[in-house]
């Protein structure tokens, strides 16, 4: 017979009152010390963490009742209701399942939170599913790991459920008001598979926005219909930005997407929008051959490295006399996107960094990709929202986050202050005030 129970709770692990509990080190080295010497597991059933969380819980469960009633097991009462015996429930926690005794009363009053009615799954467990559910893993992986690790079965469609718990929380987050004016908003594009009928590619529209306390903060994303990026779509997903409060934004860093400045303008008319250098210095290198990749890096980063716009120009001038006749194409490139490119070389060092690539999106987009790179396709919208949103908000450590605060940004802030003015305290006046 299991015995487990009695060494973790006979004279080892103070049983009741929270006041006499020793050092959680000293418990901690008790635990692995004694699962050594006895030959008994840490976790899964008989394991010597499987019996502490259930003497915590049963601990918890019988001093909330004891709360309730006023008086302790076998004490007397001073009323009519008592103690009533214990019922078995097991309840799935991240040691694996554990079977407790849940204390009752004579008139069912007692609402223990320790354990809710009904409830057969604890928060942490929970937030383990989620967890992995963000890092990429499948329905079928996380049930497959959870059976593996803690020796417990739970069905897809409870997985299901439990992940499909942050619905509302992305519901609230796709439509909380956001600040007035954002200095920075960088904007890109990722494709997705989604099945609508047939599985098909769908972008998924993504804003990130730096505040004016430096802080990077993911704006939205949305789902957009099959067929590609588009510069009307991103004129709804802007719109919606706006109504949500967006008044202003100094600098709109985006890819060269045909029409995406205008429409960026007729949002935020006064708005200056940066081409993103990478894409540009990208997609140029579609059109060269790769023997010449080298040269031509070379000469394009001479452009947007120079000190002055009209450096830029000069630049450019001989860039262009040099690859023209052998790369119309990648020269048309260039000068179709000027006008796009040239605002960041207004702007001093410190800035210039910040705007003139969308690195942080693009760092975004990566993590996404990892997230849905197993998964094939999405059966729904909100499927994919849901792992992307999920993605969205975990911390990882070593690793680039998607919220966090700008390095630098005193001396940024003094830069957009001196190039902007009062437009940073004032955001949506018009131009002439």
């Amino acid at each position: 017979m299991d015995n487990t129970d009695d060494k973790v709770g006979a004279g080892r692990l103070p049983a009741t009152r929270p006041e006499v509990l020793p050092d959680l080190g000293d418990v901690a080295e008790q635990l692995v010390a004694q699962a050594r010497a006895d030959g008994v597991n840490l976790t899964g059933p008989g394991g010597v963490l499987t019996g502490l969380v259930r003497r915590v819980l049963e601990t918890g469960l019988e001093a909330e009742l004891t709360d309730h009633l006023g008086h302790e097991h076998r004490g007397r009462a001073s009323g009519g209701n008592v103690w009533n015996g214990t019922s078995s429930k097991t309840v799935t926690t991240e040691v694996g399942d554990v079977e407790i005794a849940v204390p009752r009363d004579r008139d069912g009053t007692f609402d223990p939170q320790t354990v809710p009615k009904h409830r057969r799954r604890l928060e942490g467990f929970d937030a383990s599913v989620v967890s992995l559910y963000a890092k990429g893993m499948t329905v079928r992986e996380i049930r497959n790991h959870l059976e593996e690790v803690y020796e417990t079965e739970i069905s897809a469609d409870t997985i299901s459920k439990i992940t499909d718990a942050i619905v509302d929380e992305l519901t609230d987050w796709q439509q909380r008001p956001l600040e007035p004016i954002y200095p920075v908003i960088l904007i890109d594009a990722i494709v997705v598979k989604i099945r609508d009928g047939a599985v098909a590619n769908r972008p998924v529209y993504v804003a990130m926005g730096v505040t004016l306390d430096g802080e990077r903060d993911v704006l939205g994303m949305w789902v957009g219909p099959t067929g590609g990026e588009g510069a009307k779509q991103w004129m709804n997903m802007l719109t919606d930005l706006r109504n949500r409060g967006v008044l202003d934004a100094c600098i709109v860093c985006c890819d060269g997407l045909p029409g995406l400045p205008d429409a960026i303008r007729a949002i935020w008319p006064r708005a200056d929008v940066q081409t993103c250098v990478v894409h540009l210095v990208r997609n140029s290198l579609r059109y060269a051959s790769k023997k010449d990749w080298s040269k031509i890096t070379k000469q394009m980063r001479l452009i947007y490295t120079a000190p002055t716009v009209d450096a830029a120009q000069d630049r450019l001038t001989e860039f262009t006399d040099a690859w023209r006749d052998q790369y119309p194409a990648m020269i048309g490139a260039w000068e179709r996107s000027w006008d796009d490119f040239v605002p960041f070389l207004a702007f001093p060092p410190e800035l210039r960094k910040l705007v003139y690539t969308t690195n942080a999106i693009e760092s975004l987009n990566a993590r996404f990709r990892r997230a849905t790179r197993q998964r094939g396709h999405f059966p729904t919208e909100q499927a994919a929202l849901k792992i992307l949103y999920l993605a969205c908000r975990s911390r990882e450590e070593g690793r680039q986050n998607p919220t966090g605060r700008v390095h630098g940004w005193k001396t940024v802030l003094n830069a957009l202050t001196i190039h902007y003015g009062d437009r940073l305290a004032n955001p949506g006046q018009p131009a002439d005030q």
